[in-house]
């Protein structure tokens, strides 16, 4: 998938992103991010090389940081559903210095598994490579239901 991402306005047109953008959406529960564009929901995402080199190289994730995390691969999940129609559930299991691992399950398979390493410094170059990482884990979902319905059906 071919991530396309407009940079004015608050078009947002790569679907991951429109998934992840609905999921913020969904936690502004007083309305607080209503005048707020989609690229500047994503921003936090977006951790450029000077911003990356002012992080420690050890530390512990922040709550911020983690709820990023959560809502990046709900929208993982979400995606993965709305193409297969197999519900998906995601498992995260995290060490407090930020190691461990998330798991996203359909029925009893493992649909996507991914080794988290210094999750205190989760981000992305930019809106693109965001887009790429998410449908990366996507596309890995969706070949790994197809190609165990029966597992994934359970």
């Amino acid at each position: 998938m071919t991530a396309k991402i407009a940079q004015q306005g608050s078009v947002v047109d790569a679907p991951f992103l429109i998934e992840l953008v609905k999921l913020w959406r969904a936690q502004d529960t007083n309305e607080a991010w209503e005048g707020k564009s989609d690229l500047d929901l994503l921003e936090p995402y977006i951790l450029n090389r000077e911003r990356r080199r002012a992080l420690p190289i050890i530390g512990d994730p922040d709550p911020n940081t983690l709820w990023r995390l959560e809502l990046f691969f709900n929208a993982v999940g979400l995606s993965v559903e709305r193409e297969t129609g197999i519900m998906v559930q995601p498992i995260l299991k995290l060490h407090h210095e930020g190691f461990g691992r998330i798991v996203l399950i359909a029925g009893r398979l493992v649909a996507v598994n991914k080794q988290l390493r210094d999750v205190h410094r989760l981000g992305f170059d930019n809106c693109v490579k965001l887009a790429q990482e998410g449908d990366r884990y996507v596309s890995e979902g969706i070949g790994l239901i197809r190609k165990f319905p029966d597992v994934a059906n359970y």
